[in-house]
């Protein structure tokens, strides 16, 4: 589940440069090392290692993520898929979350089974406004919590991310709630659960050679948990 930087390939189209480039296909590949696993404001991890691999064309997107702990073999490993598809500010798609973790039976990747699966499928929708951007998520299938009545809870989550420029750095100020009571996130109405600060930087290596870092203060208010993140991203 996502993520210091969530790889889900949304490719926003800004301008007419934007737009001749996505005339034809486009490939990415890349991995992050991070020294905590943190996504939403929940810790998944510790030190770990989170390749992507994505392909895109006119506004439509497929992206692969993993998540393999460094330190801490224990740590769950995550593999999740996300088709998108942006125009202009707009973008909107769905991800296949899916995790080794829970029963033996469920942790076989085809295992799709209604109660029996480690897969959970959420959908999204936003919109960049340039200075701003807005996304909702919701769980709409597979391994979500259930409610009262045994029923699915569609597991939402609400974030809104503004990204500015200070002292030579990029920053983005991130806040995320929960609309209503899920255990998926566990919380049991609507709650603050992540208040982010991230700031990224090339750090260059030769006239021909940088390397991206980033750094974020991630706060869980509804928990009371706070973390500091580094990471580093490598990428051809």
């Amino acid at each position: 589940m996502k993520k210091i930087l969530l790889f889900i390939p949304i490719l926003l189209l800004a301008g007419a440069e934007g737009a001749e480039a996505q005339d034809r296909v486009e490939a990415s590949l890349g991995t992050d090392i991070v020294s905590h696993y943190i996504w939403r404001g929940q810790e998944l991890g510790a030190v770990s290692l989170q390749p992507s691999l994505g392909v895109s064309y006119k506004g439509l997107s497929l992206g692969a993520w993993g998540s393999a702990g460094l330190s801490r073999p224990s740590d769950t490993e995550e593999f999740d898929l996300t088709l998108s598809y942006s125009a202009g500010g707009f973008n909107i798609g769905v991800t296949d979350y899916w995790f080794n973790s829970g029963p033996d039976l469920q942790n076989r990747y085809f295992k799709y089974g209604k109660g029996a699966t480690n897969h959970v499928f959420e959908a999204f929708a936003g919109y960049d406004f340039d200075f701003a951007s807005l996304q909702w998520y919701t769980n709409f299938a597979g391994n979500d919590c259930v409610n009262e009545d045994g029923r699915l809870s569609y597991s939402s989550y609400l974030e809104a991310s503004v990204p500015f420029a200070f002292g030579g750095v990029d920053w983005t100020a991130t806040a995320g709630v929960v609309p209503f009571a899920t255990d998926f996130y566990g919380v049991d109405g609507f709650a603050l659960i992540n208040l982010a600060l991230t700031a990224s930087k090339d750090i260059r290596v030769t006239d021909t050679f940088s390397i991206p870092v980033f750094a974020q203060l991630a706060a869980n208010p509804d928990t009371g948990k706070a973390f500091l993140v580094f990471g580093i991203t490598l990428q051809p």
